[in-house]
Order: C-alpha cells, then structure tokens, then sequence
C-alpha cells in the first residue's frame, strides 16, 4: 500500500510541478514597459521610426532657419532694417514659445502622435502661406503662427522617439535623430543656395512680386507637410504612453508590430500575453467637474498649470532649475548667433571681419539686394555642413561618457569659439570659426536632447521639454531682438554676451544628474 500510493502520488507531483511552470511562464508573459520594449527587439522598425522622426526633425530645422537665409535679399522687397530683421527672426520663436507648452501638455494627456500630425501641419501650412505675404507685418503675423506650430513638435518628437527605444541604445538613439537638425539645416542652405540667387525664378503679378526668395519659403514648408501626412498614415501611438493611459491591448498590439519588423523571419509570436499597467490614481483629478463654466475653467486651468508645479516639488526641483538655466543660455547664444550669420557673412564679403567696420555696416544698408551675392549661401552652406563631425563625436560617445559631461564642456568649448569670433580680423577667419562654433555648439544640443528625455518620468516628460524649449525661446528671442539693435552700432556687445552666456550654461551642467543608459520612468 504504501509503494501503491507513492505511485499514484508521483503523477500527481509532476503534473503539479507542471501546474507550478505554467504560472511562472504566464507571468512572465506579463510584462513591464522596459521589458516589453527589450523582448520587442531593435532592428527595421527602429531604423524606420529613426527616418520619419528625423525627417520631423529635419522639417523643424529648415522652418527655423529659413527666415535666416532669405534676409540678405527679402530686407529690400519688404524694406527692412536691422531693428525689423530681429522682429522677423524672434516671431517664430514667439509662436514656438507659446506652442510649447500647449502643445507638451496635451502630448502628455491626448498622445504624442496626434499632436505631431496637428503642429506639423500647422506649421508647414503658415509656413507656405507666408511665402504670399505683401507686407512685413503680416509676413511677421504669418511666421508667428508658424512657430506655434514648430513649439509643438521639437519637444513630442523626442518624447515620442525615445519612448521605443530599448534602455541600452536609447542615449546613441537620440544622439543620431538629433543629428537630422544638422540635416535640415544643410538642406535649408543647400536650397538657399540653389534657388534664391536664381532672378530668373522670379513671377510678376498683379498684387505681388513674387521673387525667388518666396519660392524659397514655400519648398520649406515641405518637409513639415510631408512628416504630418507620414505620421497620419503610418505611425503608431508611443506604447509607453498607452500603457500610462491604461490601453493595454494598443500597447499590447504597437509591441507585436515592432517585433514583427524586427525578426521578419521569427516563427513564433511577441513573448507576452499581456503588460504589466499601473493602476490609475489620477483619475479623481482627471474627472471633468460639474458647475458653472467658470469653475470648469478654473479646473481645466489648474490641471494645465499643474504638470509645472510638479517640475519644481521635490527631487525634481533642483534638476529644473538647472535645466532652466541651460536652456535660456544656449537658445540666447545659438540662435542669437546662428540666426545672423548669413548677415554677418553678407557684410564681410568685401573682407575684414563684420564687427569693425561700421562703414561697411552703413554702405551695406543702402546698396541693392540684387544681384545675389551667392558667396554668401555658399558659406552659410559650409557652416550648415559642419554640424556633421559634431553629430558624428556625439553618437559614437554619448552611451560611453553620458550626456552631462558631453553637455558641460560642449558648451565651454562654444563660449571659448565665440569669443574668437570676436577677435579675428578676416572674412576667412570668422569663417573657419565660425564653423568651429557650429560643430561643438551641435554636441550640446544633442547632449541635452538626450539628458532632457531622461530625467523626467512619462507624464511629464513632453511638458518639462515644452516648458523649458519655452524659456528657450524667450532666450532666442531677445538674443535676436538684441542682435538686431547692436548689430550695427557696436556688435562686440552681443558676441560677448553669447560667449559669457554659453560660459554659465557649461558650468550650470555640471549639477545635473548622470543620466547615462538610465531606464525610463
């Protein structure tokens, strides 16, 4: 009897045992975000989600500078001075200062890709439309809205793309869709020095003389137009911010298509039946409140201003201020610089460096706009191209050294070239550092991409990058307002200012977190 029972109770143990595997690989199935986003593997999906958010990226940088390379020749069609071409240059910083933060919130409540599609299309259609404008003033009104557009899509898209990547790859994963900026930025020269210098591509009409310039302006509407038709089409949401939202089978179902591209020839499915979702304890406060439309209002009002209260409580406090910093010193300085330099390079083309002859200043502002002086596009085109050795330094040791030790001395190497700028004497000088300029000031933009992506948790994230591109705007802002009224008078003033603002943000990195390969939160 009792080897009887030890024979019947053997089956018994192992089916139990069976019983006991079974639990363990269903729970294994039930996965978390991270783990989800390593067992969806990296491959063709990650290099096509690497293409369309880098040509969103791409569209950014062209609708930005464009407004740069048709000064030299759009300041006598619309008469304007130097005073109006820091109006001009600032009123897209304006829109993208007051779209950032809109737009980052509602990435963060509605979905990252939604937002992409409405700020692209809204910025390539303002965009192409101004290109019609007869006037200064509305060409400004028209650029503004634009820019509202812009200010949505530079902080989503980075958002979005990161929220895919795998813990392991996502700092060089950055790094590299960072590096379309410097894509948009040649082929908004490249095409500056194809078609604006060509008088021939210019139409007379009734009410408008529609010179190549404008032209210009609509091809680089474009690039944004098609990226919001791509996203529309063909994009999924972010998994990670449909797993936040508690849409599991979505999420469930953008993991089985990234696994499906990335191991065409696997025969078995996606590893997992289900995720692992958090609980929802915020729904109390995202609950639409009853009463009268004022106190609806008042609470929509306190949800949106809440995601800024929570930046500045707590842990997340002192990282905020620091990356406030940051950004208002590397907007003022970049874009302040960047945004003139094919002016610059217009005034120093008899030779001598721009900033000590005043003239030159003076005869420039009276001479014609035409014939073209195709020399300058030429050089605002070298200086474009060499973001490229930048871009390269930053993807090949951004997972080995980490994005704040990358940032930091970026910038102190851009405050040093800055200040050289000020100092040399010729055109061919101001050249080459000014080249030198825009391969190190690019690793600082690509370093804090990545450092801003991964020091907030999900929910904030596309609201901290809107708030602080915000700020930066209001940097760009008055560092192009600044240059505007100085550039003719006495433009060693802003030079220096730049190179001592650029100072401040290399030693304000400094007391940032490490954020090397961290995961997702």
């Amino acid at each position: 009897m009792p080897r009887r029972a030890h024979e019947d109770t053997e089956p018994l143990l192992s089916s139990t045992h069976l019983d006991e595997d079974d639990d363990q690989v269903s729970s294994r199935k039930k996965l978390s975000y991270e783990e989800a986003v390593e067992k969806a593997g990296f491959g063709l999906f990650h290099w096509l989600l690497l293409v369309v958010c880098g040509w969103a990226n791409a569209s950014d940088a062209v609708e930005i500078l464009c407004v740069s390379f048709l000064l030299p020749t759009a300041r006598c069609d619309l008469q304007l001075s130097s005073g109006d071409m820091g109006l001009l240059t600032a009123s897209i910083f304006l829109g993208m200062m007051v779209g950032g933060y809109v737009w980052g919130y509602l990435a963060d409540r509605r979905g990252r890709r939604s937002v992409l599609v409405i700020s692209l299309a809204v910025n390539g259609t303002f965009g192409a439309v101004a290109s019609l404008a007869p006037s200064f003033w509305l060409f400004l009104l028209l650029r503004f809205f634009s820019g509202v557009g812009v200010g949505g899509s530079i902080p989503v898209i980075f958002s979005y793309f990161s929220e895919f990547q795998p813990r392991l790859r996502r700092g060089a994963m950055i790094s590299a869709l960072a590096t379309f900026w410097m894509a948009g930025n040649i082929l908004a020269a490249g095409v500056a020095w194809m078609v604006i210098p060509r008088t021939s591509l210019n139409a007379h009409w009734g009410w408008l003389d529609f010179q190549s310039w404008r032209l210009f302006v609509v091809l680089c509407s474009v690039p944004s137009l098609s990226s919001a038709l791509i996203f529309r089409l063909f994009m999924p949401e972010s998994p990670k911010f449909l797993m936040e939202a508690g849409r599991e089978t979505e999420a469930l179902s953008v993991f089985q298509k990234m696994f499906k591209l990335n191991y065409r020839h696997a025969t078995k499915p996606f590893p997992a039946l289900g995720l692992v979702i958090r609980p929802q304890d915020d729904e109390e406060k995202n609950r639409p409140c009853s009463g009268s439309r004022c106190q609806r209002f008042s609470h929509q009002l306190k949800q949106a201003l809440d995601p800024i209260k929570q930046l500045f409580v707590g842990p997340l406090a002192s990282r905020s201020v620091v990356l406030l910093i940051i950004f208002f010193c590397i907007s003022f300085g970049y874009y302040g610089l960047w945004m003139w330099f094919p002016e610059l390079f217009k005034r120093a083309e008899d030779g001598g460096s721009p900033c000590t002859n005043t003239s030159r200043v003076q005869s420039s502002k009276n001479e014609s706009c035409y014939p073209v002086k195709t020399a300058v596009y030429m050089e605002g085109f070298i200086t474009a191209a060499s973001n490229l050795p930048g871009n390269i330094f930053t993807i090949l040791l951004m997972d080995r050294i980490g994005g704040k030790i990358l940032l930091s001395v970026s910038l102190l190497a851009s405050s040093v070239s800055v200040f050289i700028i000020y100092m040399v004497k010729t055109k061919t000088q101001s050249l080459i550092v000014s080249c030198v300029f825009s391969g190190v000031s690019v690793i600082s933009w690509n370093a804090l991409d990545v450092v801003g992506t991964e020091l907030y948790p999900t929910q904030l994230r596309s609201s901290a990058l809107g708030v602080f591109t915000g700020v930066g705007r209001v940097a760009a802002i008055l560092g192009n307002v600044v240059f505007g009224q100085l550039v003719d008078s006495n433009c060693a003033v802003p030079l220096l200012m730049v190179s001592a603002l650029l100072l401040a943000g290399g030693l304000a990195a400094l007391r940032l977190p490490q954020t090397k390969q961290t995961e997702l939160t």
